[in-house]
């Protein structure tokens, strides 16, 4: 098929372009320019028809739905659709001109958990303009389906790791310190008792599920999956494991919200804070049975493959090598 991937050169994109290659896809890239693939290493790349374009500044113009419905392809992934006007204006614009419209959604459509594992039809209301602004495209893309409009499918990542950029840490955020303190075994401080979840997944198990919504339509047409690893890791554990990658036994800590916003910046306390208390572990039960999705990586080995990459390009500073 001819498949237009709109921000195929970001986390998802960089694997999932080379995988429709391999495929036998024609695909065209559209991207800002602003950084190669993160996954380069592939001669697919050379295959692929790059168009540099700026989503937001044409999004803006009204101009970028028609710049993709004039490229014809069968099938868009829609990798970077934050809003729902952005969105609507893509369906209005390839109606018509285009069989299939997979959007990358995220188990941030739903709220903190309720029940677990999170299903796609949980109702738990989302929370913060990122989840809330996916749960509407979400809901609106299924509506535009139901009518019998665009045949439209969302797929719902967890917390995306892989080579290239920083995964989610044990503390729910991005903090490099967290790495050092794991590496060196020193004490950690740790909100609450550490039971809340992360529910992580590799970059390369995305691009698969999203492969297989392309190849499986019909049985995709109107309907949203979530996209994680097999299973999810509680703050606490995912500490255990990280310290014993670096031959170190985790020293942990549980302190109130207060001192722990105490000891850390703004951004990091808030960022441990959304992912804490949405404590998230999503069901990959529906996307195993209608779409034949199977994680190669559990969640672990997901931030692993991030971590030993940064390590590997000098890109974070840690006390002890990695002895896995």
């Amino acid at each position: 098929m001819r498949i237009v991937v709109i921000g195929g050169s970001g986390h998802v994109g960089s694997f999932l372009v080379p995988r429709l290659v391999r495929a036998g896809h024609q695909v065209v890239n559209l991207t800002r320019g602003a950084h190669a693939p993160y996954y380069v290493d592939d001669e697919t790349w050379s295959e692929v028809e790059q168009i540099q374009v700026d989503r937001a500044a044409e999004d803006a113009a009204g101009t970028f739905g028609q710049r993709v419905a004039a490229l014809k392809a069968e099938a868009v992934v829609d990798m970077i659709c934050f809003t729902p006007d952005s969105a609507d204006a893509l369906v209005e614009a390839i109606r018509g001109s285009t069989e299939h419209l997979i959007h990358c959604g995220t188990i941030w459509r739903y709220g903190a958990s309720v029940k677990q594992p999170m299903r796609e039809d949980d109702t738990s209301p989302p929370f913060g303009a990122y989840g809330t602004q996916k749960a509407a495209i979400a809901e609106l893309l299924a509506t535009e389906t139901r009518s019998g409009g665009l045949v439209t499918t969302v797929l719902q990542p967890g917390h995306i790791s892989g080579p290239g950029w920083p995964p989610i840490g044990p503390l729910g955020n991005l903090d490099p310190a967290v790495w050092y303190a794991v590496s060196a075994g020193q004490e950690i401080t740790v909100p609450g008792i550490g039971a809340e979840l992360l529910h992580h997944v590799h970059a390369d198990d995305v691009a698969q599920a999203f492969q297989l919504a392309i190849e499986h339509r019909d049985a995709a047409a109107g309907e949203s999956f979530n996209v994680v690893a097999p299973s999810a890791l509680t703050a606490r554990g995912f500490l255990a494991i990280a310290a014993s990658w670096f031959g170190q036994t985790a020293r942990t800590r549980s302190v109130s919200w207060a001192e722990f916003r105490s000891g850390t910046t703004g951004e990091y306390a808030d960022s441990t804070w959304q992912h804490l208390s949405r404590s998230q572990y999503a069901s990959i039960e529906k996307a195993r049975t209608v779409l034949g999705y199977s994680p190669a990586f559990e969640p672990e080995a997901a931030a692993l493959d991030g971590i030993r990459w940064l390590i590997d390009h000098n890109q974070l500073e840690v006390a002890n090598p990695l002895i896995v």
